[in-house]
């Protein structure tokens, strides 16, 4: 049975917490209060003989280091690297919600749009072309009622197929003024050099540019972490060896 790790990401009150509790049979409380959400709720779903485990991130309205609980959402997801980023959206409010989807699709193609509280947006109105929006995020966009249990499989089921790499995407190119594209041209180079081209260096450049010192800090921190840990891995090694 494969395992796979899904991060919920999402603005504070666009239902994130009550899907995550819909699908791990935890029950938490739901309220955004300060300091709440920065320790990680995690908890386990079935779907089609996958097992997830599921990381409820804190409740952001974006990725940028305004806060500890962007900053923890932030380095969860450059660092940990999960199979699948599910980014939850407020049907009724999407233009104010994609700010987030945006610096999580620059970050990693690896990724859902999980458009909730659509039977919310249909009462007023609100009609929401999915086809459209999968196809300029370039990532499967699936709409659902979390709260009214609407459009559940149809979510577990793109889950599924970014998890098995069924559907594969890099992360989405933003182009920037003239300015801008030429610091992250400079800048992306030195970025692969230090930190290998495992993690989004063209986003970590935009980033440095803008002047984000938690991000250094995070880096410099998760780097010292990894060369501590290969060399503490070649010490156990060679102390085998001995014996």
């Amino acid at each position: 049975m494969s395992k796979f790790t899904v991060a919920f990401a999402g603005n504070p009150n666009t239902g994130k917490s009550t899907l995550f509790n819909l699908l791990t049979g935890l029950r938490q409380h739901t309220g955004n209060w300060a300091g709440k959400t920065v320790i990680t709720a995690e908890g386990e779903f079935t779907h089609n003989g996958h097992t997830y485990k599921a990381v409820d991130l804190p409740g952001t309205y974006s990725l940028y280091s305004n806060s500890a609980d962007e900053e923890a959402a932030r380095d969860y997801i450059i660092f940990e690297q999960p199979d699948v980023t599910l980014v939850v959206l407020d049907a009724t409010s999407l233009e104010r919600n994609l700010n987030l989807a945006l610096q999580v699709l620059e970050i990693t193609g690896r990724a859902v749009i999980c458009i909730n509280l659509i039977d919310e947006a249909r009462r007023l109105g609100i009609e929401i072309d999915l086809k459209a929006i999968a196809k300029r995020l370039g990532v499967p966009v699936a709409a659902i009622s979390a709260r009214s249990e609407i459009g559940i499989k149809q979510l577990l089921d793109q889950i599924e197929r970014v998890a098995t790499g069924a559907v594969t995407a890099p992360p989405l190119r933003i182009t920037y003024s003239e300015e801008i594209e030429q610091g992250i041209a400079e800048l992306t180079p030195l970025v692969e050099r230090t930190v290998g081209s495992r993690y989004p260096a063209r986003w970590i450049a935009l980033r440095l540019l803008d002047g984000d010192d938690s991000l250094l800090a995070s880096l410099k921190e998760h780097m010292e972490r990894k060369e501590a840990a290969s060399s503490k891995e070649v010490l156990g090694h060679g102390v085998t060896a001995c014996h």
